[in-house]
């Protein structure tokens, strides 16, 4: 979609969100498993899945890696909003309840510690009623490298 520049600082916010979205696209694991972000801000992030027939296991629910590579790149979205290449060190996944095919499931990643050097998040992962189905929480490193060149953060 084309958005006219009037030179607003809605439609620079707007660029540097879409900019960010797009960057994200090359995670192409995550792409593979069918999570999209669906909002970028600084030191947050929200993304969704529709769990399909290859995201089962053999008991017949979502297979824990595909929540927890939905629960990543939210993650990495929030901790790199300051477009600062951020990747993660430690992460830990804790299930709560199984999903059955066709739901959708939402990652939405808070960034608790915005330490200059090691980041800090915390993912909650919920099905279409809001009912808890997992929490991820992850420490990541800065790395010295800008994200996207040219672009500011965004608020």
């Amino acid at each position: 979609m084309a958005i006219a520049d009037d030179g607003s600082w809605r439609t620079s916010l707007y660029r540097q969100i879409m900019t960010l979205k797009e960057f994200f696209k090359n995670d192409r694991f995550a792409l593979l498993a069918g999570a999209e972000l669906i909002e970028v801000r600084k030191g947050y992030a929200r993304a969704s899945m529709l769990v399909t027939p290859d995201h089962l296991n053999g008991g017949g629910f979502c297979q824990g890696g595909a929540l927890f590579t939905l629960a990543d790149l939210a993650f990495a979205a929030a901790v790199n909003s300051h477009l600062v290449l951020t990747v993660s060190t430690s992460s830990n996944i804790t299930y709560f309840r199984p999903v059955p095919v066709g739901t959708t499931v939402y990652a939405e990643a808070t960034e608790l510690v915005d330490h200059r050097r090691m980041p800090y998040a915390e993912v909650k992962i919920t099905d279409e009623q809001g009912a808890l189905v997992a929490i991820f929480t992850s420490s990541g490193y800065r790395k010295q490298d800008q994200l996207l060149e040219g672009v500011m953060p965004v608020p």
